[in-house]
C-alpha cells in the first residue's frame, strides 16, 4: 500500500472495515460513541481546579512536530502538591498549549483509564486532574472539541471512566467523554514498522487534528513500565498479538500515531505488580508531571524515576533507534519548575 500520513490515507482513501471485522480483544466496549457516565466518586485525592504522523522520509531523518522555539523548553518537569497546577506550568515552559493546539482543531486526549476496580489513589490510572487540567488548556487555545478516550482492560468503559474520576474531571473542564466503538477501528500503514507493516487503529484518533497521550507512570510485569509508548496500546485492535516482540511492535505503533503532545503523569506512581496494582504499598507519591512534543524523552525521563533509564525500557531504545526522539537527557534543555 502507498505510504500515508494517518490525515492522508482517511481523506484520500478512508479507512478500511477490516479492522472492525477482526476486532476481538476479549475488552470490547459497546458499539456507542459517546455516552453519559455517573458520577465519580467523592473523596477524590489530590486539588481540583494542559502529530507528528507517520512519515514518508527515513526514520533517521523524521524529526518530531512542534520542535520547541528558541528559549523554549524541549521537556518540562512540573512539581508540587497540586495535579492541575503543575500540569499548567509545565506546558507553559513548553510555550504553551498553543504551540500545539491551533482554534478550530478537534482534540484527542488519551488517558490510562486500565480498570473499573481501582480508584485513583492506587495508581492504575491517570490522574483526573492532570487530564481535566490539559481539556481546559485545550478549550483556552481554542479547540472544537476535546474528546477523551481509552478501552479499559478490565471492566466496561462507563464505570472505569466513573471510577477514575477522569469522567466527574473532564466534564467539568468542558471536555466529553467518548466510549471507543468496535465499528471504528480501520487498517493503516506503518510506513516505518520494522516488525509489524500494517495495524487496525481507532480512526478518530488516526483522524484527530492533535493527539495528547497522557500515561500514568506504572510498573508493568512484561514490558517492565508503562509510559507514553505503551499508552498506545490502547487505541489498536488485538493488543495482545503485540507482546510478541513488545518493544519493537510499541515503537513501531508509536511510529504511526505520532502524538503531538506526551505528559506522563507522575502524580502517583505504581512500583509494583503493575498495570493494575490493588495494594496502596506498591503507589509512590512523587507530585510530578512531565511533558514534551518528544516521547521518547518524556519516557526516558519518567523512567528515572524509577531508578532506570530509556534504554533500559525496550519500546523506548527502539523508538530512540528508529528515530522517534531523544533517548540522550543531557542532550536536551530540560525546564523544571517547583511549585
Amino acid at each position: 500500500m502507498k505510504k500515508l500520513t494517518r490525515r492522508e490515507f482517511l481523506k484520500l482513501a478512508g479507512a478500511s472495515t477490516l479492522g472492525a471485522l477482526l476486532y476481538g480483544t476479549g475488552c470490547a466496549p459497546k458499539a456507542t460513541e459517546s455516552v453519559a457516565v455517573p458520577p465519580a466518586p467523592t473523596g477524590l485525592p489530590g486539588n481540583p481546579p494542559t502529530n507528528p504522523a507517520a512519515s514518508d522520509t527515513p526514520a533517521s531523518t523524521n524529526t518530531p512536530e512542534s520542535p520547541p522555539a528558541a528559549g523554549q523548553a524541549y521537556l518540562a518537569v512540573g512539581r508540587g502538591a497540586d495535579p492541575a497546577l503543575i500540569t499548567r506550568a509545565a506546558i507553559a515552559a513548553l510555550g504553551g498549549m498553543g504551540r500545539f493546539v491551533k482554534a478550530g482543531q478537534e482534540v484527542v486526549i488519551k488517558p490510562n483509564i486500565c480498570v473499573d476496580y481501582h480508584p485513583p489513589e492506587y495508581a492504575a490510572t491517570t490522574n483526573p486532574f492532570v487530564v481535566a487540567a490539559l481539556v481546559g488548556l485545550c478549550l483556552e487555545a481554542g479547540a472544537k472539541r476535546v474528546s477523551v478516550m481509552d478501552n479499559p482492560f478490565g471492566g466496561p468503559p462507563e464505570s472505569a471512566y466513573a471510577n477514575s474520576g477522569i469522567a466527574e474531571a473532564v466534564k467539568a473542564a468542558g471536555g466529553e467523554m467518548v466510549v471507543m466503538s468496535p465499528v471504528k477501528y480501520g487498517q493503516y500503514d506503518i510506513p516505518q514498522g520494522r516488525d509489524i507493516k500494517a495495524w487496525e487503529f481507532y480512526r478518530d484518533v488516526m483522524e484527530a487534528g492533535v493527539v495528547i497521550n497522557v500515561p500514568i507512570a506504572k510498573h508493568h510485569s512484561l514490558a517492565g513500565l508503562t509510559l507514553g509508548g505503551k499508552n498506545m496500546l490502547g487505541v489498536i485492535t488485538r493488543p495482545n498479538q503485540i507482546h510478541r516482540n513488545l518493544g519493537q511492535r510499541i515503537a513501531d505503533l508509536v511510529s504511526a500515531v505520532r502524538p503531538e503532545l506526551t505528559v506522563v503523569d507522575a502524580v502517583r506512581i505504581l512500583r509494583d505488580h503493575g498495570p493494575t496494582g490493588g495494594s496502596l504499598d506498591d503507589v509512590q507519591q512523587t507530585n510530578t508531571v512531565i511533558a514534551s512534543h518528544d516521547i521518547v524523552s518524556a519516557d526516558a525521563y519518567a523512567a528515572t524515576l524509577f531508578g532506570m533509564t530509556g534504554a533500559d525500557i525496550a519500546y523506548v531504545k527502539a523508538a530512540a533507534e528508529m528515530g522517534l526522539g531523544s533517548l540522550d537527557l543531557s542532550s536536551i534543555k530540560i525546564e523544571e519548575i517547583n511549585l
